[in-house]
């Protein structure tokens, strides 16, 4: 009995502190620098392995105002001026796209990045984890000149590669 009082300050300390951005432990980082077809810069996102799940940060710039399709695809290659080197959306579970689309999503596929002021950025939380994703030919994120219809298989209806950055192991 000499032990109850301090798992009940254990567990009361447990469940009154809320789980914040500093208390979350990242253990694996990759990052991929953004670029346009003609190389110019165009942003950076990190794919982070946390104590809460597998991250993906997206900041992209030089946008105009709207919403732009962007997902994960399975081949990290970003070969000027289509990127289609990248290769489908990364789809670890073999579904079709979409998130409107009952046969979907793919692991790729992320919600429509909307750009203010030039900047589009967004936090999404991905299926599995870093290591299930990052294979050895890596991943791309890709973003294209339209916004996804959530529906249509296999991209979205999102329209031309427009902006591209590998994730690869180090």
């Amino acid at each position: 009995m000499r032990y109850l009082p301090l798992i009940a300050v254990t567990l009361v300390a447990g469940c009154s502190t809320p789980q914040t951005a500093e208390s979350v432990a990242v253990s694996e980082v990759v990052l991929a620098k953004l670029a346009r077809d003609n190389g110019s810069d165009a942003g950076v996102a990190t794919l982070s392995q946390r104590s809460d799940g597998f991250w993906l940060e997206v900041t992209a710039t030089g946008l105009a105002p709207g919403e732009y399709g962007i997902h994960l695809h399975a081949v990290g290659k970003c070969d000027a001026p289509d990127f289609t080197s990248a290769g489908g959306h990364w789809n670890p579970a073999a579904k079709q796209h979409g998130f409107d689309n009952p046969m979907g999503t793919h692991g790729g596929d992320l919600r429509n990045l909307v750009a203010i002021d030039g900047i589009g950025a967004t936090l999404a939380k991905l299926p599995g984890t870093i290591a299930d994703a990052l294979d050895a030919d890596g991943l791309a994120l890709v973003i294209h000149e339209k916004p996804d219809d959530y529906k249509s298989d296999p991209s979205g209806n999102s329209g031309k590669r427009v902006i591209c950055g590998v994730f690869a192991k180090d």
